[in-house]
């Protein structure tokens, strides 16, 4: 399949998109200079240890402290005896922590004190000792190859650091592996100088910006092209292609056309769909995702498609379609943790299997690790991605004024009745027993209904209440928000 990497820089924003035979797969935000923060180190210090949750909380400079999970200190073994965060840690210590998570729904940074520095071939392991292999590859002959490599270019350079072999390194030669990890060997020692020097809680070590990190990452022998459309981004990509991928010197171009870089791929309207809940299958069904704080639900739904000549066969066929467009919508939105996906409901056993590796098998290219269990007893199929950073919706849409995000807003309807009983509520309380009238401030919507198909029942809410009861609209209201206020005197 071959991929694109087109990068759009702007003054206020870097947006960098991978294409796969032309389609948008992966959208990237740097807004403010900020990508991410997953993979930045810090000096930080504990400001409190709580064993109720077995995780401490860790200042590092931003706003919110982060989370540091007894998990997710150096050393831990799920096998080994459980060990208390009261004995790993203390409050006031400093530690040098990485961002796992991005801060998400108000939360600090998910920490772990598991070392881990990126090149391009190799993760330098700088607390640890063993050399392993991406469980992404595959292939028992080369996994024993790239492990045997690694190991003779660490120990020819006397490193004793632990490193982990990427999917990108599938290939590597070992003067590739010894040059990622000289690389690596300098980066830590700043990082280590930088940390001891430093006073206070903050950053050590930052990640390359978006279009860096994501070249180095993605860049392989599928990619055709990286196209660029900033002088200077240009200028700095090609001289970090040069010094550390130097095959895809030529594969760098600078775009200066007069028409957007995006326009030309007709991206904005394949990034507004990817910001609707609804997504068309092929055959006239369609998907409806929603994601929530907890999980992401997807529903599949047949819609308009009636060409099967039965039941099962428009469910298999609807749930096929949906299993191999799953993981593109997962991976383009950057959809992370849990997914409960709910398929047309199938009779036959060998139907369920089928789709659920044809989600499998969808699912192979995403960068990201993916998981999918098996249809449950209530014909559901859980998904776990993993999920670093905030998803597209949520870096680039805010809840609705007018729902709080909730989705829905109250009717005119339920708000009239809700006027209903507040005007009652006061009533009884008899604390506006010198009132002479009531007034009513809601919006055009509901005083419409109250002059129209609740009119009656105000009427005979008012002689019940001993008080007229005046209407006024405001305009900024909406249908959830009125007023009921006592006026005058008798």
């Amino acid at each position: 399949m071959a991929e694109q990497i087109l990068i759009d820089v702007n003054v206020f924003e870097t947006r960098v998109a991978v294409l796969a035979d032309g389609e948008l797969r992966e959208l990237h935000l740097e807004r403010g200079g900020n990508y991410t923060l997953t993979g930045n180190l810090y000096r930080g210090k504990v400001a409190r240890v709580v064993p109720g949750v077995q995780a401490a909380f860790v200042d590092i400079g931003l706003d919110r402290p982060g989370f540091l999970h007894v998990r997710d200190v150096h050393g831990f073994r799920p096998d080994a005896k459980p060990r208390d965060i009261a004995e790993l840690v203390d409050a006031g210590q400093h530690l040098l922590v990485q961002v796992a998570k991005d801060p998400l729904h108000g939360k600090g940074a998910r920490l772990t004190t598991n070392l881990a520095v990126a090149a391009r071939h190799v993760v330098l392991l700088p607390l640890d000792s063993h050399v392993a292999v991406s469980t992404r590859i595959v292939d028992e002959d080369e996994r024993e190859r790239l492990k045997g490599l690694a190991e003779s270019a660490r120990d020819e350079l006397g490193q004793s650091y632990g490193c982990i072999v990427r999917t990108a390194g599938r290939v590597a030669t070992q003067d590739q592996l010894r040059a990622d990890l000289v690389v690596l060997d300098r980066l830590w020692r700043r990082i280590v100088e930088r940390r001891d020097s430093q006073g206070d809680c903050g950053l050590v070590f930052e990640e390359l910006p978006a279009p860096m990190r994501i070249v180095r990452d993605m860049a392989g022998p599928s990619v055709e092209s990286v196209v660029v459309n900033d002088t200077d981004t240009f200028a700095r990509l090609v001289d970090y292609v040069g010094r550390y991928l130097p095959e895809y010197t030529e594969r760098i171009v600078h775009y200066d056309g007069r028409s957007p870089l995006f326009d030309l791929h007709d991206l904005e309207s394949a990034i507004a769909r990817a910001l609707e809940p609804r997504v068309s299958l092929p055959s006239g069904g369609h998907l409806v995702i929603e994601q929530t704080e907890a999980m992401t639900t997807v529903d599949v739904n047949s819609g308009a498609y009636v060409d099967s000549a039965n039941l099962e066969d428009t469910a298999y066929r609807t749930n096929l379609e949906a299993a191999r467009a799953i993981p593109g919508e997962l991976r383009l939105r950057n959809i992370g943790g849990i997914v409960v996906v709910d398929f047309i409901d199938m009779d036959r056993e060998d139907h369920g299997d089928d789709v659920v590796g044809s989600l499998l098998d969808a699912a192979a290219g995403d960068p990201a690790r993916f998981h999918a269990s098996g249809f449950s007893e209530l014909g559901l199929v859980e998904i776990s991605r993993r999920r670093t950073r905030a998803s597209l919706l949520q870096q680039m849409c805010e809840p609705c004024g007018r729902c709080a995000g909730h989705g829905h807003a109250r009717s005119p309807q339920s708000a009239c009745y809700d006027i209903f009983r507040t005007v009652e509520r006061h009533d009884r309380n008899g604390t506006d027993l010198g009132a002479s009238e009531y007034l009513v401030c809601a919006g055009q919507e509901v005083v419409d209904r109250l002059l129209g198909e609740d009119a009656d029942h105000l009427s005979v809410l008012a002689r019940a209440v001993g008080r007229p009861i005046r209407l006024q609209v405001e305009p900024g209201y909406h249908t959830d928000q009125f007023d009921v206020v006592p006026r005058g005197r008798h």
